[in-house]
């Protein structure tokens, strides 16, 4: 087991994911943000089945700083209820998770 996570979000739009993106690197909150292409998502919101196209995000940190960017998440995010599913890394390339938790090791302002 590492200290590593993937968290998994979907944005809207290209802007509010690349403003989230840019936020987390900024913060060291997590080494890398892989911005996707648009993906078609099909969901039950409110009693109605709903089809939207949304930009997915996959975060590369860790324990440490999920509280951060869960926070910065569900601030920045237009949806009323966000996707933020946080998957635990078990095992990776030693020296890629070594570098993920160096780079997330600085303390944010």
């Amino acid at each position: 087991m590492t200290d590593c996570l993937l968290v998994l979000t979907n944005l809207p739009d290209v802007a509010s994911a690349q403003n989230i993106a840019q936020r987390i690197i900024e913060a060291r909150a997590a080494a890398c943000v892989s911005q996707l292409p648009p993906c078609t998502s099909t969901y039950r919101w409110q009693g109605k089945i709903e089809t939207a196209s949304e930009i997915p995000l996959l975060i590369k940190t860790t324990i440490a700083q999920y509280p951060y960017i869960e926070a910065l998440i569900r601030t920045e995010h237009p949806y009323e209820l966000p996707e933020i599913i946080a998957v635990p890394i078990t095992a990776g390339l030693p020296e890629y998770l070594s570098w993920v938790s160096q780079e997330t090791h600085i303390s944010k302002e």
